[in-house]
């Protein structure tokens, strides 16, 4: 079996094909959007990619066309000697991956399917969109603090009406903030439409109908939890997913001392900070008889609620696994 290499480029890739004894039997450029085609010509093959933007388009390519692929984590490269000694061009990061596939079974990291990665999409443009109207909010603000108006208090749907409101009574809005204004108005809109679009996709999908079964859980949380594991059977426990999601404690241990750390924060933060937000929630809208929201008030009297929210993300994690795995809904249970 050969082992080809590509170092992934946004207009060109450089490709590195080696045989089974390691020796280079071609090297050349190709367009990225030409890769496709190409890896249909050639034998099965173990294609690796590094982790990038195009990479598992590429690795779904591949697949296609049935090479065996290897998505290798980004962390990962410097260690296999990808930009040793302050080399690093695309013709050599190539030739060092093809040259470590001959060698070892390199590690490749999950290809999400087509879903997940819709799903993941979905959410990412509309944070994109919450942001950027955040941005502008703060900076009407920050103009209306140096002018040393105040703000009636509101939400940010009523923005706009209320920063006109203070234009009525005798402050000039200048022409810069009512551009600002039209932006934030029409970003509105469209963070609507993005909503609406979120929660017909979570009512859609069974899973996240499951997932959103837990108090507090809505559809920006299913969705993200759903796209970050993909598959509910790629992971043996629950504690595996607290880990894949970074909500486990990191450890600085040596000899016969042993400390253990913030939470790692490892994967997704996207996801990470989705189960952070809706643990707030389960605190606000869970039933007091819940033993989950009990176990939470106990942590949160004895280490701060900061402390209990985040061990709350991390037990939902878990539940909301389980639900997943076990293809059932919430349900309180009293304790005992």
């Amino acid at each position: 079996m050969e082992h080809l290499a590509i170092d992934l480029g946004g207009k060109e890739s450089q490709i590195c094909i080696r045989d089974e004894q390691g020796t280079i039997v071609e090297e050349m450029r190709v367009r990225t959007q030409s890769l496709a085609a190409y890896l249909k010509k050639r034998p099965p093959s173990r294609v690796v990619v590094e982790t990038c933007a195009e990479g598992f388009a590429v690795a779904d390519a591949a697949v296609a066309c049935g090479h065996q692929v290897r998505v290798v984590p980004a962390t990962l490269v410097r260690t296999l000697g990808v930009g040793a000694r302050g080399v690093k061009t695309d013709r050599r990061d190539a030739q060092v991956l093809s040259e470590v596939s001959t060698r070892i079974d390199l590690p490749s990291v999950h290809i999400p399917s087509e879903e997940a990665r819709r799903r993941k999409s979905v959410c990412g443009m509309r944070e994109a969109l919450v942001g950027s109207r955040t941005q502008l909010v703060n900076n009407v603000r920050g103009w209306l603090r140096t002018q040393n108006q105040a703000l009636k208090k509101g939400g940010v749907e009523s923005f706009v009406q209320r920063v006109k409101d203070v234009g009525r009574k005798g402050l000039e809005l200048p022409g810069f903030v009512l551009r600002t204004l039209e932006t934030v108005e029409h970003l509105c809109g469209q963070i609507k439409a993005a909503d609406k679009e979120l929660e017909g996709l979570a009512k859609t999908d069974p899973v996240c109908q499951r997932l959103m079964s837990v108090p507090g859980v809505g559809p920006v949380t299913a969705v993200r939890f759903a796209a970050a594991l993909d598959q509910a059977q790629r992971f043996g426990t629950a504690a595996q997913v607290a880990s894949y999601l970074g909500l486990v404690p990191g450890e600085d241990s040596s000899s016969e001392r042993r400390r253990l750390t913030r939470i790692t924060k490892a994967g997704s933060k996207q996801t990470r900070w989705a189960l952070v937000q809706a643990s707030w929630n389960f605190l606000r809208w869970a039933k007091d008889n819940d033993p989950v929201l009990l176990w939470a008030r106990e942590v949160m009297r004895r280490r701060g609620k900061k402390v209990a929210v985040v061990a709350l993300a991390h037990k939902l994690s878990g539940i909301l696994y389980a639900l997943w795995r076990d293809q059932s809904e919430y349900q309180l249970r009293r304790p005992g």
